[in-house]
């Protein structure tokens, strides 16, 4: 017994010099479960202190396995939205063009692990495309805001699909993803908008609704400066605190949509 013993300690110590020398990260070493509960714990109060909020946001709910049903605009069109159907309390921050480099809001992005919609105009970005690499590397999600921004009402099927296919092809080589989403420059489309838009493989033209109280599902429009001063940044906390006043979380709007 005493040798089989001596033999299963030697055995576990030649294991351990092979294999544990390997896994130096602490997290590896918690096992399984407790790094799933490491990696999912949400940023600590301080963190949220230090930018300006007197705490934690409400957490967003699980999203749901079935997104909510959405009308198309017609057969064969995608949707356009302007406010999420959905019982749950959250609403969604998305951003314009790309023209904002403050590199502040990646931190704030990253530290907050906020859930951001980037819709991108190629002609706006321009050399930008490494910050915005940035900040989809810490969760934002990008979308198309077409190539040059130009008013869409009135211009010609073939020139608006140019327009949206072609930032689609921009975005896929920029980051491997095509995206789903879709915002008309200014907000405004027509017909030949919705038409090229699904052609080009786009799941929903995205609005979003204006000022006032929230209500669950809005899509809000987040521009530089704005309530909070600053810039992007600033502004961005001041929306924070007003979804934190009236008892919202901020969902990732590609998980409802």
């Amino acid at each position: 017994m005493r040798r089989r013993g001596a033999a299963a300690v030697l055995l576990a110590g030649v294991l351990c010099l092979t294999g544990c020398a390997q896994s130096v990260d602490p997290i590896e070493r918690l096992g399984k479960k407790a790094a799933q509960k490491v990696r999912t714990h949400g940023p600590a109060v301080e963190a949220y202190r230090r930018w300006g909020l007197s705490g934690p946001l409400a957490a967003a709910p699980r999203p749901s396995v079935r997104r909510p049903a959405l009308r198309a605009a017609g057969p064969g069109l995608p949707p356009v939205v302007d406010r999420v159907p959905t019982r749950d309390k959250v609403v969604f921050l998305t951003f314009d063009d790309g023209a904002e480099r403050d590199p502040r809001f990646v931190d704030l992005v990253r530290e907050l692990r906020l859930p951001v919609s980037v819709f991108l105009t190629d002609s706006v970005v321009g050399p930008g495309y490494a910050h915005l690499g940035r900040l989809r590397a810490v969760g934002a999600s990008v979308q198309n805001h077409t190539l040059d921004h130009p008013y869409l009402p009135g211009l010609p099927y073939e020139g608006q699909r140019a327009e949206i296919c072609g930032q689609q092809e921009k975005l896929k080589q920029r980051f491997g993803v095509r995206p789903r989403l879709f915002r008309p420059p200014y907000g405004e489309y027509d017909g030949e908008t919705l038409r090229a838009a699904g052609d080009c493989g786009v799941a929903a033209v995205v609005l979003w609704r204006g000022v006032g109280r929230l209500r669950a599902g809005d899509i809000l429009h987040c521009a530089g400066g704005g309530e909070g001063g600053g810039g992007l940044t600033g502004g961005v906390v001041g929306v924070l605190r007003r979804v934190q006043a009236e008892g919202f979380a901020v969902g990732r709007l590609e998980d409802y949509l």
